[in-house]
This record gives structure tokens, C-alpha cells and sequence, in this order.
């Protein structure tokens, strides 16, 4: 009997995993359906984007905030290809914590170039210390976008209770889940082995993220 719960544990954890990739993948398909929401010309020069579904704030000391989502980028060293299969990711902070009011809230997360990319999904990095960061502009276009804006490395974006903002996420940290990624792939995946190096193929979780992602915006127009 001890044996068949050992047995078992593994699909159990993976879980978890799969249900916040599956959460993910709504979050992205809602938003992304509303064209005044996330500007497509912003998507399409993204070199990644990360979704943390319902993160939610907890009291301790002043508040804080502890998230779990998903990176999923455009696959291949140059960041130009199909989009990738998701690592697990981790954003903790204290700071938007009090903005949220307490509300379960959805991230989304567009990393802009591949300095970016490459610091996160290899340590944690503090956002507006170790990569500049900035609320995302919302609309059609970006036109209108101030310097600072399209100066920075990440654009971060909020929804809550329908209501969907640019929301300043500085004071933050992003990290690989790598205790997520090695219960949902294998012990010894690291995030930089799902995404760039392409050596992981997409759990079937995954397949309402990813086909959404590469039906927006199949090509990277970074111009880079």
C-alpha cells in the first residue's frame, strides 16, 4: 500500500502544475480578446510573456504578495521562433501587495528584449533594480507611449475584477518554480532548458497557452 502512495505521488503533484498552466491559458485568451486591453504591436515585439493567475495578497508585517504563473517565450536562441513550452515561474514582493486590496488578481508580463529573458529564467532578478521595469501603456497602439515605457525590459499589466490596468510591479522578484518544473518535467530541467533550449515538449496543459499565443502573434517583430 506505501509503495502504491509513492507511485502516486508524482501525477499528484504534477497537478498543480498543470491547473495553473490551464489557468494561464484562460487568463491569456480573455485578455488578449480584447483589443483595447494589450496593444498587439507590444505582443508582437515581446520576447516572452509571463502569466500569474489570481495572485493573491497575504498579511505578514506590512503585506505582501506570493504568485505562481507560467514564461512561456518564442523558442530558439535568437527568440524568433514558434512559441515555447511554459517553465514555472514564482513573483513575490511586497509593495503591490497594498495596491491590490486584497483582491485575487491575474498578472501578465511582457519581456521585451532577450537581456531580459535570458536574467530570469537563469535567477531571480528584482524588478526595477536588476531589470527595468515599467506599467504597461493599454490600446491599440503605442504611439502615444512615454520613453520610460519603451525603455524598459518588462511591461506589466493587471486584471482584477474585470478591470484591466498597467500596474507598477518595482520592488518585486521573479524567479523560475524550479520545485514546479521538476515535478511537472523531471528532476534536473531548468527553466532556460524549457524555453530556450527547446529540449521539452509542451504538456498537452499547455496547448490552449501556446496556440493562442502563436495565433496572435506567430512572428517576433522586434526588429532586432
Amino acid at each position: 500500500m506505501f509503495a502504491m502512495i509513492l507511485v502516486g505521488l508524482p501525477a499528484f503533484a504534477q497537478k498543480d502544475e498543470n491547473n495553473r498552466i490551464k489557468n494561464a491559458g484562460q487568463v491569456m485568451v480573455e485578455i488578449l480578446n480584447v483589443p483595447d486591453d494589450l496593444p498587439a504591436d507590444l505582443l508582437d515585439k515581446a520576447e516572452c510573456v509571463i502569466v500569474l493567475p489570481s495572485v493573491v495578497k497575504f498579511a505578514i508585517g506590512f503585506g505582501g504578495s506570493y504568485g505562481r504563473g507560467v514564461m512561456t517565450c518564442r523558442s530558439g536562441k535568437e527568440f524568433s521562433g514558434p512559441w515555447s513550452a511554459p517553465s514555472m515561474m514564482a513573483l513575490e514582493g511586497g509593495s503591490f501587495g497594498l495596491q491590490l486590496g486584497g483582491q485575487a488578481t491575474d498578472f501578465v508580463l511582457l519581456v521585451m528584449n532577450q537581456r531580459g529573458a535570458s536574467s530570469i529564467l537563469t535567477s531571480q532578478v528584482k524588478l526595477g533594480g536588476d531589470l527595468a521595469a515599467a506599467a504597461g501603456p493599454k490600446g491599440r497602439d503605442t504611439a502615444a507611449s512615454t520613453d520610460v515605457t519603451m525603455r524598459a525590459e518588462i511591461l506589466s499589466y493587471s486584471r482584477s475584477r474585470g478591470l484591466f490596468a498597467g500596474i507598477s510591479l518595482e520592488g518585486s522578484t521573479l524567479r523560475p518554480d524550479n520545485d514546479g518544473n521538476e515535478r511537472l518535467y523531471g528532476k534536473g530541467v531548468t527553466a532556460k532548458d524549457v524555453v530556450i533550449n527547446s529540449a521539452i515538449h509542451a504538456p498537452a496543459s499547455a496547448r490552449l497557452l501556446v496556440s493562442t499565443l502563436n495565433k496572435k502573434s506567430p512572428r517576433n517583430k522586434s526588429g532586432k
